[in-house]
């Protein structure tokens, strides 16, 4: 091996990050950003995998996409915003797959849905609407998977997406951040609560990911404040998805890992 490279894990032979046999629900934008590269992610990594988005194009692409690399997928409508639609969304996805053994919760943001204003200037209506956004959907699915879980007596894994904001300031983002803050402490919850019956949650946090949505500001502002010097990848996050997912993780519950090139410990004069 030459200088400078490295081997991908498969071809190392002490490390195999797969889902084989594992099925995975991916709630809230499973067709789309993130939650697409997920969606594929697990799907190549042989999940069988139920993308669950609002919009029937998008779940129906994606699952187009993992089925013709070879993987198995099946598309379910709904929106998170509803509580029963979240409920038949879990409970469909472990009738179609026969079972669950991750859940996957995506979806999120604030600039994209309301203005980004300090927090006196926020309406209570602006407030509510990113907290169920954020929140609230991902408390109700990660309940619903937990009976389906315990009912299997099988144990099962929770990979929630996160931001910095959860840890960090969230300036003009305050009902985002505190929402982000909530979905960490609820990991934490749960590794409390469910590691004795075999039931894991973590967070992959995210700090400047190149989607269509940060696409939409200046990239060049976001990547001078990166240390790495550019934005992550959909892909990158939909790895650290997998990893938390499979049985390379076992031993990790009630953490997040973080995806930020170096954002949240970059200090005012470096």
């Amino acid at each position: 091996m030459s200088k400078g490279t490295f081997a991908a894990p498969r071809q190392l032979g002490f490390i195999l990050v797969e889902l084989g046999g594992k099925r995975a629900l991916i709630i809230g934008g499973g067709g789309a950003g993130i939650g697409r590269a997920i969606s594929r992610a697990y799907g190549d990594a042989g999940a069988s995998v139920v993308v669950a988005d609002v919009d029937q194009d998008r779940a129906t692409e994606a699952v187009a996409e993992i089925e013709a690399a070879g993987g198995r997928a099946h598309p379910i409508i709904g929106d998170v915003r509803s509580n029963d639609q979240v409920e038949t969304m879990v409970t469909g996805a472990a009738e179609w797959a026969g079972g669950l053994d991750v859940l996957v919760t995506v979806v999120g943001g604030q600039v994209a849905f309301v203005p980004a204003v300090r927090l006196h200037e926020m309406a209570d209506e602006d407030w509510d609407s990113i907290y169920e956004l954020n929140l609230r959907y991902v408390a109700r699915a990660v309940r619903a998977a937990l009976r389906v879980f315990l009912d299997q007596g099988t144990g099962g894994t929770v990979v929630s997406v996160g931001s910095v904001t959860g840890f960090m300031a969230a300036p003009r983002q305050g009902a985002y951040g505190v929402a982000k803050a909530g979905i960490l402490s609820l990991a934490r919850t749960v590794a409390a609560e469910y590691a004795s019956d075999g039931i894991r949650m973590n967070v992959v946090t995210g700090g400047a990911i190149a989607t269509a949505v940060a696409n939409e500001g200046s990239e060049g502002e976001w990547i001078e404040e990166v240390p790495v010097g550019r934005l992550g990848t959909t892909q990158e996050m939909a790895r650290a998805a997998v990893y938390l997912a499979s049985d390379a993780s076992a031993y990790v519950t009630g953490q997040q890992l973080v995806l930020d090139g170096g954002v949240s410990v970059r200090g005012p004069f470096t």
